[in-house]
């Protein structure tokens, strides 16, 4: 049976205004999304206290549904391998 609604992971990228590794972040994000076609989002933590709280320290960090899956510098070649599998 050929499945052609394979689902779309849902990136997410948290950052906070004037963070300089979230700007890399957004551009290792924006190869990965071309190259593959998978959408992401941005959410600043400023707007949630909640996720403040959570994640002050580690900023930027990338969800993957909902699982973080690196903070600080996204690793290209991992983000790859873990939406290729």
């Amino acid at each position: 049976m050929n499945d052609t609604s394979a689902r779309v992971p849902e990136l997410l990228l948290l950052t906070r205004p004037g963070c300089h590794l979230c700007q890399a972040a957004r551009d290792v994000l924006d190869r990965v999304s071309a190259d593959l076609g998978v959408p992401w989002q941005e959410r600043s933590i400023e707007d949630d206290p909640q996720l403040q709280e959570r994640f002050a320290e580690e900023i930027p960090v990338l969800m993957i549904d909902g699982v973080q899956r690196d903070f600080w510098q996204i690793d290209e070649a991992r983000l790859r391998r873990l939406l290729a599998a």
